[in-house]
């Protein structure tokens, strides 16, 4: 029996009014989606351990049956991985967006959507600059460090920096001032660290103040630049400030095959760094797919295929879609809905269709790894639906894909490793 996990980054939300007071997943055509929960088993799934902020990299890590108690170091870490940067001992790895700021305000966390090339025009010049700045480095030392990731998603990393920070997303605050959002210490999970004998170069407190900094240098750079004159110009907004957040050491991770015999090779296929991160630390390996946007526009087709391939060679495939969390993050309600019935007709549909009668089946799992309203533009905690079908899985009763609907399916609410443990027992 192979895998697949077909992951809708976000897909879950909350009842709309103009739906009829139906969630996005009730409310949108999605025939496959249900023709599979009707044909297998569904359940509702705890991807948020208690304690944890509902981020993806906890979620996605959490389905996989990683505990983020022994595992969690933030998403600096897991982007390091997918973009090649090798942390030494004592290196705090912190997800570096580039953002856009009006005023005092946050107005949005992805600066209106950059390319790549875009991003890298900027990071490459705050390497130049700001990790430079004359008085950064005489009162820390150089050990300042940018790299470009993807899009707006970039990566910061601090040598001997503390990873003892309370950070604010810049996804939870659209449209809210920015400076009572900048890094705090925390002092009370330092000193617990240090009790355990852990120990920084910098502290939590200097680590905070040097990434505040950042944040406000980069501001006057980047408000400066050339092509942020341009994109105001074109009536774009301007990419103008950076905004580190959910930093951490390398984490210490045992790999799927180590815990699950059935897979020997695997892979994972995302347009997200952090993604592309824990598939490297699980020991999948990494499929790029030309058109992987991460957004509405992504290459549906070309992952649907690279999926299937995988499948002929692989025993576990981690199919990720980041469109609806993004568009769940902008409280776009109709773009969201197109990004969930493209999933269904242009994901599921064709992965069904295609391995339904292989020789060797192929056990489909289906779900979100959080929900993002519409409402409120950002990650909740609440419990996600899925579903498991497989060739010969004996169904339950429930006929649709949905956050009410899957409440009575005969998994229950599962949690930690449940819900990866019953995907590799159905056999």
């Amino acid at each position: 029996m192979k895998h697949i996990i077909i992951l809708g980054d976000g897909m879950a939300d909350w009842p709309v009014e103009s739906l009829g007071n139906k969630t996005l997943l009730q409310y949108a055509n999605t025939p496959y989606m249900d023709l599979l929960a009707k044909n297998g088993r569904t359940g509702m799934l705890k991807t948020v351990q208690d304690g944890f902020h509902p981020g993806s990299e906890v979620a996605n890590s959490s389905i996989l049956g990683y505990d983020q108690e022994k595992v969690y170091e933030g998403r600096g870490p897991l982007e390091a991985a997918s973009i090649g940067v090798e942390l030494e001992p004592g290196d705090m790895a912190i997800r570096c967006n580039i953002i856009c700021i009006e005023g005092d305000h946050i107005k949005n966390h992805s600066c209106g959507r950059l390319e790549t090339e875009e991003g890298d025009i900027l990071i490459k010049y705050l390497q130049q600059t700001l990790a430079n700045d004359p008085e950064i480095v005489a009162k820390y030392g150089n050990i300042v460090h940018f790299y470009t990731g993807v899009q707006y998603r970039h990566l910061l990393v601090i040598n001997g920096g503390s990873k003892y920070l309370k950070c604010t997303p810049p996804h939870d605050i659209p449209l809210k001032p920015w400076r009572p959002a900048l890094i705090q210490p925390d002092t009370e999970a330092e000193k617990k660290a240090e009790e355990r004998g852990e120990h920084t170069k910098l502290s939590a407190t200097e680590t905070a103040e040097l990434l505040n900094t950042l944040i406000i240098k980069s501001q006057e750079l980047l408000g400066k630049h050339p092509f942020n004159a341009q994109r105001i110009a074109e009536g774009k907004d301007p990419a103008n400030s950076i905004w580190p957040w959910a930093g951490g050491y390398r984490p210490h991770m045992a790999t799927l095959p180590e815990t699950f015999p059935q897979i020997k090779k695997g892979a994972v296929i995302t347009a997200v760094d952090l993604i592309r991160g824990i598939g490297h630390y699980a020991g999948l390996r990494c499929i790029d797919v030309e058109g992987a946007t991460g957004l509405y526009d992504t290459n549906y087709e070309g992952k649907t295929a690279a999926a299937i391939e995988a499948l002929k060679t692989d025993d576990f495939v981690y199919l990720h879609v980041e469109a609806s969390d993004e568009a769940g993050h902008d409280g776009d309600l109709d773009l969201k809905l197109m990004t969930i019935e493209n999933l269904d007709k242009r994901m599921v549909g064709p992965i069904y269709e295609e391995v339904k009668n292989w020789k060797e089946p192929v056990a489909i799992a289906v779900l979100p790894d959080h929900p993002t309203p519409v409402a409120l533009r950002t990650h909740t905690n609440q419990p996600i639906p899925f579903l498991i079908y497989a060739p010969g899985l004996e169904a339950d009763n429930v006929q649709t894909f949905d956050e009410e609907a899957c409440k009575n399916g005969s998994y229950g609410t599962l949690e930690k490793d449940g819900f990866i443990r019953a995907l590799m027992n159905v056999n």
